[in-house]
């Protein structure tokens, strides 16, 4: 078990070390390409975030009932 967790001390180190080396080295085309990472995680968002509702055009049956009883009305709701 100590062989275990001296293993997963040691990855932990080497991998903060090797964090740390690689944005201080390679700051400056990190925030190059930033401008491209927001512009390409816009796509991806909306398709991951429009597969919750539906997508476009998907509204619940209420709702269609609700607007067509409006427009019947002009806008006024039945009372």
């Amino acid at each position: 078990m100590a062989n275990r967790s001296i293993r997963l001390l040691t990855l932990c180190a080497f991998l903060a070390i090797l964090g740390f080396f690689l944005l201080t080295e390679h700051r400056a085309h990190l925030f190059g390409a930033l401008p491209y990472v927001f512009l390409l995680a816009c796509p991806l968002f909306h398709l991951l975030l429009h597969a919750r509702h539906g997508g476009h055009g998907s509204e619940p049956e209420q709702g269609r009932k609700q607007a067509h009883s409006q427009d019947d009305t002009g806008g006024r709701l039945h009372g």
